[in-house]
């Protein structure tokens, strides 16, 4: 049975997590009313320009639980919780343990009763790790906690079935046209759709061609082919700061290409893997492994280049996928 009135809880909400929900269960254990304080747009921006609007993190909440909840916008560091006579309570996690002391100490100068300070634990994702926010937005694990590509697949060679050629034919993205021999065209196109994110460029031709733009990708693949025909003149790879080489033939994903593909997205530097074999399966392990907010780019034979930015729904597409990979 509860035995507190009203509980304040104050956060970003982010990517609405299983660590958000244990925290408001927690709450709602312990208080008959919970009052959540969502940080607003530009509160928020200011931590991430990842950050989901208000209104699809206030959305979320609600979606999960309307009852015995009310949803509010916080707009500064202490919201309500230093001046409100009619709230008992406030659950808080450990490293924000000291932010409700010095509320308490405010409520005191201003003669109201301290509020009781409910403390949930965090919760873990299956490496031992935080569920947090910006862990999620890094790419590294969903919502649940389940890192997107976990240490079984990482260490296993996959191998391409036949029954996923037609899928992977398609365009995982948003394809711009362009004349297979003019590839500049396409791809001035897709870059006007780049975001903030980090630009990964998948291929030996939109390689080039970014370089040609004098754009420098901040992570490409290449393997010195196109089209399964071996390129008379090959992509001159001088312009970046770290070359890397991974191992990868035809038709399979292997540990050595996932390998590359994270100390790359784990380097400051412009980074190119130079892969032995090929590189036509990367995007699939790069979304997986990339913060949300990556823009991929890599050649659509015969018709341009497709851009995809990585967000949980290309996670979702890569990581069943490679699921129906056999492994080996």
């Amino acid at each position: 049975m509860v035995r507190l009135e009203r509980c304040l809880v104050g956060g970003t909400f982010d990517r609405f997590h299983a660590g958000h929900i244990s925290l408001l269960e927690t709450a709602l254990a312990e208080a008959e009313l919970v009052e959540v304080w969502i940080a607003g747009d530009e509160m928020a921006g200011n931590k991430s320009p990842l950050i989901q609007s208000f209104d699809e993190r206030r959305g979320a909440i609600l979606d999960w639980c309307s009852e015995r909840i009310s949803t509010h916008e916080l707009e500064d560091e202490w919201g309500p919780a230093p001046h409100r006579a009619d709230c008992d309570s406030i659950i808080c996690t450990p490293e924000t343990l000291p932010n409700c002391n010095s509320i308490n100490e405010k409520r005191l100068h201003a003669g109201l009763m301290p509020l009781e300070i409910i403390e949930a634990e965090h919760v873990l994702d299956e490496t031992g790790g935080i569920i947090s926010s910006t862990r999620i937005r890094a790419g590294i694990i969903d919502r649940d906690g389940k890192a997107w590509l976990n240490n079984k697949d990482r260490e296993a060679i996959h191998y391409f079935q036949p029954a996923l050629d037609s899928e992977l034919k398609e365009a995982m993205g948003d394809l711009h046209l362009g004349p297979e021999n003019a590839p500049e065209v396409a791809m001035s196109s897709a870059i006007e759709d780049l975001t903030f994110g980090i630009l990964v460029s998948v291929g030996d031709v939109c390689t080039a061609t970014l370089l040609d733009m004098d754009i420098i990708p901040d992570i490409a693949l290449v393997d010195g082919f196109t089209k399964r025909t071996e390129l008379e003149n090959k992509v001159d790879l001088s312009s970046f700061d770290v070359l890397i080489g991974a191992n990868n033939p035809p038709g399979q994903i292997t540990p050595s290409l996932i390998d590359s593909i994270e100390a790359a997205l784990h380097n400051d530097q412009t980074t190119c893997i130079e892969v032995s074999g090929e590189e036509d399966l990367a995007p699939i392990i790069i979304h997986l492994l990339a913060p949300l907010g990556t823009n991929v780019v890599y050649g659509q034979p015969g018709k341009g280049v497709v851009i995809r930015h990585t967000d949980n729904q290309a996670k979702l597409e890569c990581r069943s996928i490679l699921n129906r990979f056999e492994v080996r």
